[in-house]
């Protein structure tokens, strides 16, 4: 859905290089791989070399499989169904996509609708490769056809219903948060104690690093001169994090940003924000909050994440950072603005 976030792989390589020497048996491998049209680079802690390449090929595999899944913009995978036969039927689907869409709903519940999965119409009418945008009159017609409450989910019979011809589900918000999880567990399944998988911006840590502490993960500064340069550094262990950010994907028309995170109310790309970060014990909710946050904006951001017990860094429309007061100490600023 976007270019990574926050963890690049160029500066997971940096944070990791001060201790991959270090004097341990144990050791770190890590490989990286394109997935999900991003790259997704998985890292492990381990005292054999070829545990550790069993268990990440693994993990791609899983996150391979979620990819065929839910994606988008294939014709066989099981959002494409679900949209396909949006106001006709409801479509069979995996657990794995019940799952998905539950916690997407959850979502869009508490944040009023900022996140709705069922964004996909108004999506579709962006062009960011040769930056075109919809007319007004587009966007008043289409709409009315986005609204999660008209996604009916049936967890005992495993079926999804769109109630509205034409309705579609993007699951791009939600989707990398929810398959770095799982790759997670299978790492842990197959006997990785500790490490991290990064997909793009959506980050799950594991267990601590080879020298005892937690894994760092860098906050990439959303006005980089370089992809690599990051705004803060924070230490983490069995949490997952998220960031939305608007030069993810975005074009500049009229001295405007014309960015991917269009507001589910009005259809335009949602201003007062920057960047919005998600930390989160489940990675598919840090996901859909980042990007409902940012919708929100920082003042009601600061109060979702309060009241859902999150913590999160939200870099406003004026490059302010703002953190919750559970990881204001833990917060390492490197590079303000």
């Amino acid at each position: 859905m976007f270019v990574p976030a926050f963890l690049l792989p160029p500066i997971c390589c940096l944070l990791l290089a001060c201790f991959a020497c270090a004097p341990q048996k144990e050791r770190i491998f890590r490989k990286t791989k394109p997935i999900m049209d991003t790259l997704v680079t998985i890292t492990v802690v381990t005292d054999r070399s070829s545990a550790a390449d069993d268990a990440i090929e693994r993990a791609f595999q899983e996150i391979e499989r979620l990819e065929r899944t839910g994606n988008f913009h294939s014709q066989n995978s099981d959002i494409a169904r679900i949209n396909r036969d949006a106001g006709i039927t409801p479509v069979i689907v995996s657990p794995d996509i019940i799952e998905l869409l539950m916690k997407a709903q959850q979502v869009s519940e508490k944040t009023d609708g900022a996140f709705d999965i069922t964004i996909g119409p108004i999506i579709s009418l962006y062009d960011f490769r040769n930056r075109r945008t919809p007319t007004a009159a587009s966007i008043r017609k289409t709409l009315p056809l986005v609204n999660y409450r008209n996604m009916v989910i049936d967890r005992e019979r495993s079926t999804v219903f769109l109630e509205k011809k034409g309705m579609l589900v993007d699951p791009g918000g939600i989707m990398k948060g929810y398959a770095a999880d799982r790759a997670a567990e299978i790492l842990q399944t197959n006997g990785v104690g500790s490490g991290i998988v990064a997909i793009g911006g959506d980050i799950r840590a594991f267990g601590l690093r080879a020298d005892g502490t937690p894994w760092r993960v860098g906050i990439r500064h959303p006005r980089a001169k370089k992809q690599d340069d990051v705004i803060a550094v924070i230490g983490l262990s069995n949490l997952s994090i998220s960031t939305s950010g608007d030069y993810e994907r975005f074009f500049v028309q009229d001295a405007h940003r014309i960015h991917h995170l269009i507001s589910p109310q009005t259809g335009y790309p949602a201003k007062g924000c920057r960047s919005v970060s998600v930390i989160a014990t489940d990675g598919a909710l840090a996901d859909a909050y980042a990007t409902g946050i940012f919708i929100l904006g920082r003042e009601l951001g600061m109060k979702i994440l309060e009241q859902n017990g999150l913590e999160g860094v939200i870099v406003d429309d004026e490059g302010i950072l703002h953190a919750t007061p559970g990881i204001k100490g833990r917060l390492e600023i490197k590079n303000p603005f």
